[in-house]
Order: C-alpha cells, then structure tokens, then sequence
C-alpha cells in the first residue's frame, strides 16, 4: 500500500543531529509516511546502526540511500524524491525538527484543498549552542511572522520558506520538474520560484509547526548552510536572477529593462539628494542654534 507522505532526510556525518531528526519524524501522529535517508558520502556504519535500532514498525518505513562519493545537496534530494513513491513530499533537513502533528494537519489540509499544490507551515527557529556533546537551545523566534501568505512577489526577494515546513504534491516535479542540481545551495528557493509561479499557496495556520535549527559559530559538519556558506548563497542567488534576466530578455528584447535600470537609478539619486538636502539644513539649524548659544555664553561671561 502506497504511503501518504515520502521525507526525504539528506546527510553526511552528523549522526546525532539524523538522530534527532529521525525522534522528530517517528513522533508524528500521522503514521502512513515512508522516509529515505539519502547519505552524502558520509560514513554508512552510523546510519545503517540508527536504522537498524529502530523499532519494527518504523524500521520497515525507513531506508538509506548511500553515495560513494558526497554529490550535493540538491542531487541527494532528488534521489530522495525518486526513491520514494508517496504522493506528498517533504524534505527533512537532518538538522531540523517538527512539531508532532505537522504531517497530520499537512496531509489534511492538502486533502480537503485539492487546488493547491503544497502548503506551509509558519516556521520557528530554534537558536541553538554546542555545550559538550549536547546542542542546548538559545532563543526561538518565528521567521517572517508579518507575512500573510508566502507569495511569489515576496519570495523574489528571497526565501520565505525553507524545505522543513513545505509539504507538497509529487506532481509538482512532473509538471515542473526536479530540483536544479546544478545547484549547491538554495536549490530550494529556485524551486519555490517555480512553484508558487505557478500558483498561490497558505500558511497551515498561525502557529508553526516546523522548527527550523540554526548553530551560530558553528562550522564545519555541525554549521548551517545559511550561515556557515553565506558567500556561496549570494553568488548563486546573483546567478539565479541574471540567468532570469536573460530569458526575459531572450523573449521580450531589453527595452524594458534597459527603462527600469535607468528609472530605478534616477529614484535612487533623487531620495539620495533629499537625504543630503535634509541633512544640510538640519545642520543649518543646529549651527544658528550654537551660534546663539555662544552669543548667550559670551554675554554671561560679562
């Protein structure tokens, strides 16, 4: 019997945090998932163990997928998705967490909603420090809690969700294809350009459900690709939107573009000038100010 819900868990040595990710997935009151763990090049031994210790039940939901050699991300995610056959995805970061009834309420709203092509849950991130052995939380904060809705206008901006509280339908990728393995990071944000290019999405509802962990100062395997490979998520996000541009321009000429660089510009110089025309007589008023000032001190000196 085919599962409701394929996770798709990437890794490469952190086998306590697979560990954590793993409690977090065998927590759901939704039971009918499958789970592929998909091992980066990363040792085999703590992964087949972690699996192997399992209870039957959730032993026989999850499987690895171990590579030689690590491929990236974005290519362990798509072996995932190809390696599983349930009619929603969700990729499971190994270094993130849910709330137990996250793929319950998931698969619900996106039963009774059949337009839709995912849905996404608030997300909160859990602040995190390495003390010994053990990751002990910091602060929490949800992530862009003025956003009603995660839209395609905001999002061109950047992100404004991560994989862990995204579940969507599998026919996403047969209608729009698989995740730009070209990629090394926000392979992601590409393709919930595409998907929300598409069409609308909602929020699950107020209170998050995903729990999106994040290490600062921490490098190495136990860092955050969004903190620990900042340099490389602004290049790629620069050539995302310049192999956009050229599309365009493929498609519609460079008249439009070549107006709005020039308007865009000139806007700037303009509030720029205002700011300097402001500051100019702000610093007008503060020098006759002094100079009455010193014109009073002079006269009390008498």
């Amino acid at each position: 019997m085919t599962p409701r819900v394929a996770i798709v868990i990437r890794t490469k040595d952190r086998a306590d945090l697979l560990a954590r990710a793993v409690r977090s997935i065998t927590a759901q009151t939704l039971t009918d998932w499958e789970a592929v763990i998909v091992n980066d090049g990363g040792d085999l031994a703590p992964v087949d163990a972690l699996i192997a210790a399992l209870p039957d039940a959730d032993r026989a939901r999850v499987r690895a997928i171990h590579s030689e050699t690590s491929r990236g991300r974005w290519v362990s995610a798509n072996a995932g998705v190809l390696g599983t056959s349930a009619p929603l995805l969700v990729l499971h970061d190994d270094d993130d967490t849910w709330h137990p009834e996250f793929l319950e309420r998931a698969a619900t709203y996106l039963e009774e909603n059949p337009d839709r092509g995912g849905v996404v849950s608030r997300i909160e991130i859990v602040w995190e420090t390495l003390e010994g052995d053990r990751l002990v939380p910091v602060r929490r904060e949800v992530f862009q809690p003025h956003l009603p809705a995660p839209t395609l206008a905001d999002t061109l901006l950047f992100n404004r969700y991560v994989p862990i509280g995204f579940v969507y339908r599998r026919a996403l990728h047969e209608e729009l294809g698989l995740y730009d393995d070209r990629l090394p990071v926000v392979g992601d944000w590409e393709f919930n350009l595409r998907v929300l290019s598409r069409g609308a999405l909602e929020y699950l509802s107020d209170h998050p459900y995903a729990y999106w962990h994040q290490r600062t100062g921490a490098d190495g395997s136990a860092g955050n690709s969004v903190i620990s490979s900042r340099g490389e998520h602004e290049k790629h996000d620069a050539l995302i939107r310049d192999r956009a541009l050229r599309e365009y321009v493929d498609e519609n000429g460079l008249g439009l573009v070549l107006y709005l660089t020039k308007f865009i510009d000139r806007r700037f110089v303009d509030v720029e000038n205002g700011i300097r025309d402001e500051v100019r007589r702000e610093v007008g008023r503060f020098n006759v100010v002094a100079r009455g000032y010193d014109k009073l001190r002079r006269r009390l000196a008498r």
